[in-house]
């Protein structure tokens, strides 16, 4: 093999990687994005006004009846769009949080954010009388409370990633014992309203807050492609990504103050849904390949699981309709079994 040969060799092995890589992640989003138009196609068809195939399209086209469009747009229609938006939203919180911290556990219901946005809301709503828009704004600032203090907590050391989970879990706790407290001092209608709450709920949505929640994932498109593009570098390590020229600083502070507001937006409308932040990029990496990212495909992931866990919620009993929280808490109880049993021994902090 001559010299140019062997200079040139190489780099057709890097851009062969690189393309094998990108067939994967074409495959897999197109595979993914499949899976999530059939669950929404099955959510507006059936129920207790079943729609066939032929009914359901004639009807997104403007050619249905009034009963026909009224069930579409006004009654499952909302339903889905809410747990596409949030379980996308959700499915980003966790993939940055998941690649900023590497470990498998960090999502925004075990470090403490969706407790802390429960804290402020049910506070909101037993003590202050809070419903709408005000009540998002307080789950918002509860989220970003919590924030903050991860934040410092995980400065103290150059990685910091250890020291933010443990944190965040006491904080979740903590939070715990804030929101019982809240609930035993409230009145019994009170506080079954909040119980309700704080499972999850996908049940009389309305459009707006469809909007709200669509507004906010649209706004963080930004801080989301440049997450993208440099928490691979801050992987590497603080000391390889500051050679890079990538501030980790800077990458940790844009990560987590992408992953509050979707979290804390969607608390504020749905609930606290467990689960689907932490098991939407662990299913998505592995689909990926070993290390990637994958912040577009957890977000179908997350889109997906939760209009699945929501179909499950509304139909796997016969007359009774569970929130869509118990449905994904025992998904996510599942899931930490089986990722226990599969680490083999390995660290998950």
């Amino acid at each position: 093999m001559s010299v140019q040969e062997a200079a040139v060799a190489p780099g057709s092995a890097v851009e062969a990687v690189r393309s094998r890589t990108h067939r994967r992640g074409v495959l897999v989003l197109a595979i993914v994005a499949g899976v999530t138009l059939v669950l929404a196609g099955v959510a507006l068809s059936i129920g207790d006004y079943p729609l066939s195939p032929e009914q359901l399209w004639r009807t997104l086209w403007g050619g249905g009846g009034r009963i026909e469009d009224y069930v579409v747009f006004r009654v499952r229609m909302p339903r889905l769009a809410m747990a596409l938006v949030v379980g996308a939203a959700l499915g980003i919180a966790g993939a940055l949080l998941q690649s900023l911290l590497r470990n498998p556990l960090a999502s925004p219901d075990l470090l403490g954010i969706s407790g802390g946005s429960s804290v402020a809301a049910v506070f909101a709503l037993l003590v202050l009388g809070t419903t709408g828009p005000l009540l998002a704004l307080a789950a918002f600032g509860g989220g970003l409370v919590i924030a903050i203090l991860l934040l410092a907590a995980g400065r103290a050391q150059i990685d910091g990633g250890y020291r933010l989970i443990l944190a965040g879990i006491g904080i979740s706790f903590l939070c715990i014992a804030v929101v019982d407290f809240l609930l035993v001092r409230a009145k019994v209608e009170q506080a079954q309203m909040a119980v309700v709450w704080l499972t999850g709920s996908l049940s009389s949505t309305p459009w707006w807050q469809v909007a709200t929640v669509a507004a906010v994932l649209a706004a963080s498109v930004p801080a989301i492609v440049a997450s993208a593009r440099w928490l691979p570098l801050a992987q590497l390590g603080h000391a390889t990504a500051n050679g890079l020229g990538v501030r980790t600083g800077a990458v940790r502070y844009v990560a987590v103050g992408t992953a509050v507001p979707l979290t804390a937006t969607s608390c504020a409308f749905v609930g606290p849904i467990s689960f689907v932040a932490l098991c939407a990029p662990a299913i998505a990496r592995p689909l990926l390949g070993r290390g990637a990212l994958g912040i577009g495909t957890s977000a179908l992931v997350g889109a997906s699981l939760l209009t699945a866990a929501d179909l499950v919620a509304q139909y796997a009993l016969p007359g009774t309709q569970l929130p869509v929280g118990v449905v994904t808490g025992a998904l996510g109880a599942a899931f930490l079994l089986w990722l226990l049993a599969a680490s083999k021994g390995r660290q998950l902090l």
